[in-house]
């Protein structure tokens, strides 16, 4: 219980006799929280995976993670540790960081003068003069595949077969019977363990053997056994990244014999358990990016967990695990059927049965889930596949481009109640900085820090030469925004302080630098300007405005909260009055993309990046004009797409406030764009559009951005009842709702800070109430 929550005090509202607001009264649980379907939260399929990316199920705790595939006669796990990169320091062919090789002195210049004279310039005449190849630019490894082979293990499965995750504890499971014994395999990513476990069972004794083995598709290690321990280690040949993991198999009756093949053979057991612990030397520090030989780390963790009996260590992971996962339920009228999830999800109809609910609650807290598992802190942030990859030359690199992807696997950590994983984001975009201010002076001549469209591990802050998609200077403004918010969310100065607005304030420093005037009217433009991932270059396209105009806005708000130099705050201010704001209603009533009008209606590009003002930015606010041309260039648009792409449609159409169509993109996305493991594909599987989804959908329930709090702004039709509880919003508060026929009933708010807060919901008179809430206590608002 929040301190403070058992304190009481009711006053007389203005809601009537049936009614009141009441101070410090706990939140009734019971009425938002007791809907038992909310509960019933497993992914489970009645065969094993036979495709890494469709079917098999992923465990994490943020560094680690493994796939389970559930085979009967050999068992595999396919498992990963972030930090194991090609590329960067040490890189055969070099390495530059992504600048400039040899210097290029007034080439930015002559880029920018085209632009003032031409208007426009291709992608391929600009990567031309200002883009290279990439060098040394890596990319995310596998680690290798455990697997264990089962003697006398049946060769496909029967009835009894059945693979599954349940989200609310993080565990996989197989179970299968097989000559009348009942056999259970079990698998967990343990964050307070720093391990990967796993125990195979049966409910006779004697029954459990394998025999464990490592491979990889490198041939860059050795693997060793010795007593109960098999070894694995080596070094990349790309960069010379030294890598190892350790496993060690416990067993309770039977033996465990080390092979002088680097396998262990378990034989006679009733019950066998495995812990697995992995590290590299990589380390987040530039410009060497290496730290210690992982051997001291590893073997410690695994020891560690050794020492621990099965059970505690089980417990220790389920108690963390739900400590972040258990803050929010969600009950939209959700049954779910006895179907495997593969089924499910064939037989959605697009949310009309409460078996379509049970997917769309199940995909909600699936987000939640994978973010947890694949971004905690001590490690990097959730990159393209999270924490997971099969090969050594995975999609894009499974690297983190910042051009919307990054910053789309957190829009959900705030509102969700997940604040905690943002933690890797932090370090990580706080690491950048060092090789982004070598960027700023190489390429632009200028102070700030800067990044392009993708990086990797190792402070890749530079250009290549992908013609559309090689610029993009404004995504470590964009970078920023995360940061901010997590302060408007929890309110800490001393975050903001030491943590956001240096970043925020550099980033800023470098725009103010680079800013140009715009001949054609006067304004400060970014140019050269690309809107993702299309069309031609111009100055001043909408996107960059829009992003440059909300790093601009968030760091004099920060600068004027934490007391900066009023030179500094004036720079800003200025700047603001001068800067072209990038919305601009076009001749067919569209939000432009680019300064000049030349949008198509028939334009279906995945990007709506002109939109980004609203969502994830605040510059538009619903019923106003640049929200009305924004309604009409998402329109045009269409409900198409990659998954990450209708994943940012339900957001947008969410802050349009219209709940039915932000739920249509969320069932097209679950349609088409979703595979029988609930993984996001673009294709391929690519993590940001689950985060996107799960977004989206708080988006639908609740809204903070403009500072009121905006109860059910966007609920579909398709969910008249239900509830929510955890759900976070700005200004410091947790919400817990109860709603029916579509209208808000209760309303619970926990304070987190002192000050003043606006509820809006239509259970208000009015529509709307201030008050000046305190630090501990709850607020219940009911009609």
């Amino acid at each position: 219980m929040t301190p403070g929550m058992s304190r009481r005090t009711t006053i007389k509202s203005a809601l009537g006799a049936t009614g009141a607001l009441a101070l410090g009264v706990p939140a009734m649980a019971g009425t938002a929280a007791a809907a038992d379907p909310s509960d019933d939260l497993t992914l489970w399929y009645q065969t094993p995976a036979t495709n890494w990316e469709r079917e098999s199920l992923p465990i994490g705790s943020g560094a680690l993670g493994a796939s389970v595939f559930g085979t009967l006669a050999t068992e595999r796990l396919t498992f990963n540790e972030k930090t194991l990169w090609t590329g960067g320091p040490g890189a055969a062919g070099g390495y530059d960081h992504g600048n400039w090789t040899t210097p290029r002195p007034g080439v930015l210049a002559s880029v920018q003068q085209r632009l003032d004279t031409e208007g426009r310039l291709t992608p391929e005449a600009v990567v031309a003069e200002l883009g290279q190849p990439k060098h040394g630019f890596g990319s995310y490894q596998v680690f290798g595949d455990l697997e264990f082979a089962v003697p006398g293990a049946p060769t496909a499965p029967d009835a009894s077969y059945r693979r599954s995750l349940d989200l609310s504890t993080a565990l996989a499971a197989v179970s299968y019977t097989h000559q009348g014994v009942a056999y259970t395999r079990e698998f967990f990513a343990s964050y307070p363990g720093k391990v990967i476990a796993g125990r195979f069972g049966a409910d006779q004794p004697g029954k459990v053997a394998f025999t464990l083995r490592y491979t990889s598709p490198r041939q860059d290690f050795t693997a060793t056994a010795s007593g109960d321990r098999l070894t694995v280690r080596g070094a990349l040949r790309d960069n010379g990244l030294r890598f190892e993991a350790q496993i060690r198999v416990r067993t309770e009756g039977g033996s465990v014999r080390a092979g002088t093949d680097g396998t262990l053979t378990v034989t006679g057991a009733n019950r066998a358990w495995f812990v697995l612990a992995a590290g590299t030397d990589y380390a987040d520090t530039y410009p060497a990016y290496r730290g210690r030989d992982p051997h001291a780390a590893v073997t410690g963790s695994v020891d560690a967990a050794a020492r621990r009996s099965y059970t505690d260590l089980r417990e220790r992971h389920v108690a963390d695990h739900r400590a972040l996962f258990d803050r929010v339920r969600l009950d939209i009228g959700q049954q779910l059927p006895d179907l495997p999830t593969d089924r499910l999800l064939t037989g959605y109809t697009g949310g009309t049965t409460p078996a379509d609910k049970a997917l769309e609650a199940l995909f909600f807290q699936y987000g939640r889930y994978l973010l947890i598992a694949s971004s905690r802190a001590g490690s990097l942030p959730a990159n393209l596949q999270g924490v997971w990859n099969n090969v050594t030359d995975p999609p894009w690199s499974a690297d983190y481009h910042v051009n919307i992807n990054l910053q789309m696997n957190y829009w959900l950590a705030e509102v969700t109640n997940l604040a905690e994983t943002t933690a890797p984001y932090d370090r990580y975009v706080e690491a950048m900085r060092a090789p982004g201010r070598r960027s700023a002076q190489e390429i632009f001549g200028s102070g700030g820090w800067v990044v392009q469209n993708e990086t990797n591990p190792y402070g890749f802050t530079g250009v290549h030469n992908w013609a559309t998609s090689f610029w993009f200077p404004e995504a470590a403004a964009w970078l920023t925004q995360q940061l901010y918010d997590h302060y408007r969310f929890n309110g800490s100065t001393d975050y903001l302080r030491t943590t956001a607005y240096p970043v925020m304030k550099e980033a800023a420093e470098f725009w103010l630098a680079n800013l140009r005037t715009d001949p054609r009217d006067g304004t400060l433009v970014v140019t050269p300007s690309y809107s993702p991932e299309q069309g031609d270059f111009t100055a001043g396209a909408a996107m960059s405005q829009q992003i440059v105009h909300d790093l601009l806005t968030n760091t004099l708000e920060a600068a004027r909260t934490l007391g900066d130099a009023p030179a500094f705050r004036a720079r800003l201010q200025d700047t603001l009055a001068e800067l072209d704001p990038g919305l601009r209603v076009g001749s067919w009533g569209q939000l432009q993309e680019w300064k000049a009008d030349l949008d198509s209606p028939t334009n279906d590009h995945r990007h709506v990046s002109h939109l980004f003002a609203l969502h994830p930015g605040r510059q538009i606010q619903a019923g106003s004009e640049w929200a009305d041309a924004a309604k009409v260039s998402l329109t045009a648009r269409g409900d198409g797409g990659t998954g990450w792409s209708k994943a940012w449609k339900i957001n947008f159409w969410a802050r349009l406030r219209d709940g039915d169509h932000a739920h249509k993109m969320l069932s097209e996305q679950l349609k088409s764009s979703t595979l029988p493991n609930l993984w996001d594909t673009h294709p391929p599987f690519q993590i940001d559009g689950n985060f996107g989804a799960t977004s989206g959908i708080a988006e639908m329930l609740v809204q903070s951005q403009h500072g009121p709090i905006e109860i059910l702004p966007a609920l579909p039709a398709s969910w008249p009842d239900g509830s929510v509880t955890g759900l976070r919003a700005r200004g410091g508060a947790t919400l817990d709702l109860v709603w029916a026929g579509g209208r808000a009933t209760r309303v619970t708010l926990r304070a987190h800070r002192t000050g003043d807060l606006t509820v809006r919901s239509t259970l208000l008179p009015g529509g709307e109430r201030r008050f000046r809430a305190t630090a501990g206590r709850t607020y219940v608002f009911h009609a």
